[in-house]
């Protein structure tokens, strides 16, 4: 969803007469070098915890889903091509985007499979299997939507699918379900841990902050797929971060999860492969979602929702700046329909696009400042 300026909240941005554009994308370098660093800080972290740790296998499950992700989708690619899954660009989005028309999308479906099953396989032990199983469901249920979606948009060749009330009322649907479930079982506690062993009760409460999470975070990184790698870029470091807290944290850990948090993050590096700038396929909602609920699903089952804030901060702010841009649009709408503005454009991504920075500039600083959040977030992690 992109929101501008002028009558609509549609409308591209613009300064004076004249559209702000990015610079010229042939004087800034592709992706292949800034994903190259990002992988390698992810598999240094992974192996540098396995060397210091006795028995520590964290950077198995990232190798072998990596690897398997890669060829998916150096395989799945010509397929999807094939079928013609083209994405369908918005004409009042950035127009330098309108290039990357007909790219194939749904790319989720070949690596969130792979790092579900990976994840679950490798990190499986006696009286974590039930709980490994309940985060592959609600995953997958949470991919099978996003590709729903990005189905009805492409048999419409328009940029929606479903209507934005269905498809929350699908994931709400699914979100319940997995909560039910950890309810009964017992998986979730009623208090969110925090750092120097502080904790927030929160008692009943946190089924529905636990709903509200399930669709913050899969919409919120919905909404940071609009740049060739950002998303997925952003997902490894959260994923990595993510099972590297768990591990750190001594008996409060889970080391089962943290293992299906290195595989997933190795799903997205393998995807960043093709994914990274200029992308050959896109994850769409299949992969966007998928992403968002498996990190739901982790934090809430390993007390971890403090973490996931801190590390999921660009993810936040993409979120964010959509509400706010429709708020303070919606609050100043006059009679002609002409409401301000706070950003050039929303999500926030395409507000330093129209400032004139490059796509790739921009991937590249919110990858940084995501890998400062994760960074901070094992720093402050909760209390073994």
């Amino acid at each position: 969803m992109l929101w501008g300026t002028g009558g609509s909240p549609n409308l591209s941005a613009t300064r004076g007469n004249a559209v702000l554009e990015p610079k010229d994308p042939s004087r800034v370098m592709d992706g292949r070098f800034p994903a190259a660093v990002l992988a390698f800080v992810v598999f240094a972290s992974a192996f540098a915890y396995d060397q210091q740790v006795h028995g520590s296998l964290l950077s198995l499950p990232l190798l072998i889903t990596t690897l398997l992700a890669a060829v998916s989708a150096w395989l799945g690619i010509p397929q999807l091509r094939s079928l013609k899954m083209g994405q369908v660009i918005r004409e009042d989005g950035p127009q330098a985007h309108l290039s990357k028309a007909g790219t194939p999308t749904m790319g989720g479906l070949l690596v969130v499979p792979i790092g579900v099953i990976v994840g679950a396989l490798v990190s499986v032990q006696d009286g974590n299997a039930e709980r490994l199983l309940a985060v592959a469901a609600i995953t997958l249920a949470f991919m099978l939507i996003g590709g729903i979606d990005d189905w009805r948009s492409l048999t419409r060749q328009t940029n929606t699918g479903l209507t934005p009330r269905g498809k929350l009322m699908l994931q709400a649907g699914a979100a319940a379900i997995f909560l039910a479930v950890a309810g009964w079982q017992g998986w979730i506690s009623s208090t969110i841990a925090l750092p120097m062993g502080l904790e927030l009760p929160l008692g009943w409460l946190i089924w529905p902050l636990g709903l509200f999470v399930f669709l913050a975070e899969s919409n919120a990184t919905n909404l940071t797929d609009g740049l060739d790698g950002l998303a997925a870029g952003c997902g490894a470091l959260v994923f990595s971060g993510m099972g590297l807290q768990l591990m750190l944290r001594g008996n409060s850990g889970d080391p089962a999860l943290a293992g299906f948090c290195m595989a997933m993050a190795g799903a997205w590096i393998g995807f960043l492969i093709h994914n990274r700038n200029p992308a050959r396929v896109f994850m769409g909602d299949t992969g966007s979602l998928a992403m968002g609920a498996a990190l739901t699903a982790v934090a809430l089952l390993s007390n971890s929702l403090w973490p996931l804030l801190v590390m999921g901060g660009v993810f936040l702010a993409e979120s964010l700046s959509v509400i706010i841009q429709v708020w303070v649009f919606k609050a100043t709408k006059g009679p002609d329909g002409v409401g301000r503005r706070v950003f050039r454009m929303a999500p926030l991504h395409h507000h330093f696009e129209l400032g004139g920075a490059a796509e790739q500039q921009v991937v590249r600083a919110f990858w940084l400042v995501t890998f400062v959040l994760v960074i901070g977030g094992i720093v402050l992690r909760p209390n073994g």
